[in-house]
């Protein structure tokens, strides 16, 4: 039988102290736990720790000495709220504890009243909220990040559902509903919760009731949220019930690890029931006096139990309490009390006086202390989030196994799952997301699978499309219950490599008159009629919103048939093979090689010269005839044979597809129709069919805008064939896989066009469900290892009528062409380039012009420029050999000119003198004659 144990620090106020006095002498805090429990023995011993040391350490407190009493609440709410009345008569500053979220929930409301801060490390209910609980305090990480790194751990092993167990109380319902918010995060979810009786009530039988229920699920993943004694029982009934074995995996929340922790040695009853599970267990960063302290432990319980992370938690939060005490006293705050008069005394005899309860007028300042506590404790960093979560929650991930446990790696809220430490750790790089090997129950290193069928007697219902048309790929044989086709054998094929027996029945879909809706059979799988659909289904997007499909195992897109006619050769039939616009070009660039080549040759080669007729004559002949090769004119300049090599190449080319289209059109059988495709449909005003029960009728009305008036419902291959030969209908648009078993045995009809949309066909399952993943993967082992090629020879192969697609598809168009053309093209144009750069600089070397000019005018400018170029142009058109000799004798004639001039020059100056002297002569005797009649 547990003892009450109380522990209080008490302060006392010493009657008539001043606001001067010296600090209280001794403080007592209220402390609650079950003693009962592993984590109440241990958190007792590491509080005791704590109290001495802070007892041993005057800096603290100041001189102020803690007292230790304990209660214990025992498993009983009751006497935990006797507890906690005791502790708010006896003026108490603050409460470390409860122990339990069902306390805490409870004594947070008194708490409020009478401003005493409550501080747990156990109660981590995520619901215990601070703006419900402001004077509630968690100082260890809340369940919410427990469930947080269950549920990255579901998501990191590819699992979709899991099974929840936890005891019925509000740590364990609230703890669970977290997981399933987490879970939805990552598009899981728990698909079953099994509800435990609180501790320690729960018996074999109700836990044996649970487990059975959960072993008839699919799910095979199982969390455990529950606490020491009615977990290990829980593991000790599911090893009795073969739960333990391959195939199971089992997630217990961190009361299994302070079991491992703070129970040592196990039993090997219990060490075997719980090899092979996960759990996780609070990290803690590894410092030295973290060290130290494990070293104590032992001394300090003497040995009767384990130290475990929230021994830590419960040393931190006496330190942490500590040093907000001391705040508030060096901010010159008093503690003082004041009693609940509004309560009233003692009423019936109650051994609890009401009236006796007191408010802490210090309260909030020291709760506001505690919030803003930034140090550093046995447990890494101790401070407090706005929304007052501790810092930096972390979790190590443990694997037991044989003769103890494993590190696989660890989470944390920043880093997520990883094998790098937390506090090495601080982004979510892919390159850490991984964990280290994993050994499962039944001693597996191979994951789970994680799920299995429901084991409670009934088989799969797997709906089949009861089909009148198209049997082939799924019907029922007359007079049986079997049912055949093609794509029954690809869903036998699949099912049997699935690693696990399926137990499935099929049932027919349809009454047999008609096909039926296909959009309303894969809805019979949303409502669970059915819990899967096998048939000719195609994956089309109003049908993956209510449904998961397979890989697609045959592929099947729209398309038009339509009735054709053979196309008997004509006269003109030569001209096919190539497209108006094709023929237009290739003459175009016939004439264009001419005409540059006429360039490139005319001033140095005799064949391209003459009058103007015989050079259109020759560039006409040269460059037709280059099409057979037979052009006489030789080549001379260094350009023009680059041209004609790639010319001729590109000829080369022309020719031969031209003599190979021609050749397939006369031998081989043409059809025509004046319907080319679905473009050719939207547009015109003709009646279209389809299938009965397909999705073209939708596809064409809502995504091609076709008016419903136009469309005809067709039953079977037959009709098709029927209202195509009567012209009922112009064409009709299904899909392709049909198609091409209707031609196989109707050669009056063609595909008309490309295939104009993009689906398959595949299996349907219920949305999530993990069967389709197995199935699109046995699928793709069907692809690979040709077997499902061989199912469709057996049941799709056909010998069809030979045909061809529309000629105009056939004919060559420029398209095919443009690149070569382009190359052309582009020698021609460098060719050009080069020729009139080489003719511009012969032209300013022999250009007579360009010798000796005066500074013109305007008008004389004008009157040179078009001179200069009439002269360009002459020079163009003048043969090399020629030009040069032109150029020769003109510089002569210059020279003849000049010298000429000089000649000249020379005797006029001559002339000139000789009429100066005799000028000068004449003066002189006149001068003399004149003297001559002065003296007389």
């Amino acid at each position: 039988m547990n003892l009450v144990w109380v522990v209080s620090i008490l302060i006392i106020c010493i009657p008539g102290s001043t606001e001067g006095a010296s600090r209280p002498a001794a403080v007592n805090v209220g402390a609650m736990c079950t003693v009962g429990t592993i984590n109440g023995r241990v958190s007792k011993i590491a509080i005791e720790a704590a109290v001495n040391d802070v007892n041993s350490d005057p800096t603290i407190l100041g001189g102020t000495k803690l007292s230790i009493t304990f209660h214990d609440s025992n498993f009983s709410g009751f006497l935990g709220i006797i507890g906690a009345l005791k502790f708010m008569e006896s003026d108490t500053v603050a409460i470390i504890g409860p122990q339990t979220a069902v306390m805490a929930h409870v004594l947070s409301h008194l708490a409020n009243e009478l401003h005493v801060p409550l501080l747990s490390f156990t109660a981590l209910d995520p619901t215990l909220s601070s703006l419900q609980y402001p004077y509630f305090v968690q100082t260890a990480p809340n369940d919410l990040f427990q469930m947080a790194a269950i549920a990255d751990m579901v998501s990191y092993f590819g699992w979709t559902e899991v099974a929840a167990i936890f005891t019925d109380d509000d740590s364990g319902r609230n703890g669970v509903a977290a997981l399933g918010d987490k879970l939805a995060e990552k598009r899981h979810k728990i698909c079953y919760k099994a509800a435990l009786p609180p501790e320690p009530k729960a018996t074999r039988d109700d836990v044996k009731n649970q487990l059975v229920m959960i072993r008839m699920m699919e799910s095979r993943v199982i969390v455990l949220h529950t606490f020491a004694k009615s977990g290990l029982v829980v593991f000790d009934v599911a090893q009795e019930l073969g739960m333990m074995e391959s195939g199971y995996v089992w997630i217990a929340t961190a009361w299994l690890s302070t079991v491992l922790d703070s129970t040592s040695p196990l039993s090997s009853k219990t060490a075997n029931s719980i090899q092979g599970a996960l759990t996780l267990r609070p990290h803690t960063p590894d410092s030295e006096r973290k060290r130290a302290f494990i070293s104590r432990w032992n001394k300090l319980s003497n040995g009767s139990i384990g130290l475990n992370p929230y021994g830590l938690y419960a040393y931190d939060t006496v330190w942490m309490l500590a040093h907000a005490i001391n705040l508030l006293l060096d901010q010159g705050g008093t503690i003082s009390f004041s009693n609940i008069t509004s309560l009233g005394g003692p009423k019936g005899g109650g051994t609890v006086n009401l009236g006796a309860l007191s408010i802490f007028h210090g309260g909030k300042q020291l709760l506001d202390n505690i919030l803003q506590t930034n140090t550093t404790g046995l447990t890494g960093p101790l401070a407090f989030h706005p929304d007052r979560s501790p810092l930096n929650p972390a979790y190590d991930l443990i694997n037991i196994i044989e003769n103890g446990y494993q590190r696989i790696g660890y989470w944390s809220n920043y880093s997520g799952i990883s094998v790098v430490p937390p506090e090495t750790s601080s982004n979510r790089s892919t390159l850490n997301q991984h964990l280290h090997t994993v050994v499962w129950p039944g001693g597996t290193t191979v994951k789970p699978r994680g799920w299995v069928f429901p084991n409670n007697g009934k088989q799969l219902r797997i709906g089949v499309p009861n089909r009148v048309s198209y049997r082939d790929f799924v019907s029922q044989r007359n007079g049986t219950d079997i049912v055949e086709g093609y794509c029954i054998d690809i869903f036998l094929a699949a099912i049997k490599l699935l690693p696990y027996a399926v137990p499935y029945e099929f049932v027919l879909f349809g009454d047999g008159l008609k096909n039926p809706s296909y959009y309303d059979f894969v809805k019979m799988i949303a409502s669970g009629k059915f819990d899967a659909a096998v048939g000719d289904i195609a994956i089309v997007t109003n049908r993956t919103k209510i449904a998961d499909f397979t890989q697609p195992y045959i592929e099947s897109g729209l398309v038009v048939v339509a009735p054709v006619r053979r196309l008997n050769s004509r006269a003109w039939a030569f001209l096919k093979p190539f497209s108006p616009l094709m023929w237009g070009v290739t003459a175009a660039f016939f004439l264009i090689i001419g005409l540059v080549m006429w360039i490139l040759e005319h001033r140095i080669n005799d064949e391209f010269r003459g009058p103007p007729r015989k050079q259109i004559v020759t560039i006409l002949w040269f460059s037709f005839s280059t099409m057979f090769f037979a052009h006489r004119e030789n080549t001379v300049s260094t350009l023009g044979r680059m041209v004609l090599i790639i010319w001729l190449f590109i000829v080369l080319i022309i020719n031969s597809s031209y003599t190979a289209s021609l050749t397939s059109m006369l031998t081989v059988q043409q059809l025509e129709s004046p319907i080319t495709g679905i473009d050719t449909l939207v547009t015109s005003t003709e009646p279209i069919g389809y299938q009965i029960g397909s999705f073209a009728q939708n596809y064409l009305v809502e995504e091609l805008n076709i008016p419903r008036s136009r469309l005809v419902p067709l039953g079977s291959p037959e009709a098709y064939a029927d209202a195509l030969k009567k012209r009922t209908v112009a064409a009709v648009v299904d899909e392709k896989a049909y198609i091409e078993l209707f031609l196989s045995e109707n050669c009056m009809f063609s595909i008309r066009g490309q295939e104009f949309t993009k689906s398959g066909w595949g299996f349907a399952f219920p949305r999530d469900s993990p069967l389709a993943i197995d199935m699109s993967t046995a699928i793709l082992t069907l692809s690979e290892n040709g077997d499902l090629q061989k199912i469709h020879d057996k049941w799709l192969s056909r010998k069809s009528c030979a045909q061809t697609s529309d000629l105009i598809s056939d004919q060559l168009q420029p398209q095919s062409f443009w690149g070569l053309y382009l190359i052309c093209g582009i020698a021609c144009l460098i060719a050009l380039f080069i020729h009139f750069l080489l003719a511009l600089r012969q032209f300013s070397r022999h250009s007579p012009e360009a010798e000796d000019q005066t500074e013109p005018s305007s008008h004389s400018r004008r009157t040179s420029r078009s001179a200069r170029l009439h002269t360009f142009l002459s020079f163009i058109d003048e043969k090399a050999d020629e030009s040069k000799n032109n150029n020769k004798t003109k510089r002569k004639r210059k020279e003849m000119m000049v010298s000429n001039g000089k000649e000249n020059c020379e005797n006029d100056s001559r002339n000139i003198s000789k009429r100066i002297q005799i000028n000068n002569s004449q003066e002189i005797h006149n001068n003399a004659d004149n003297d001559t009649w002065l003296t007389r």
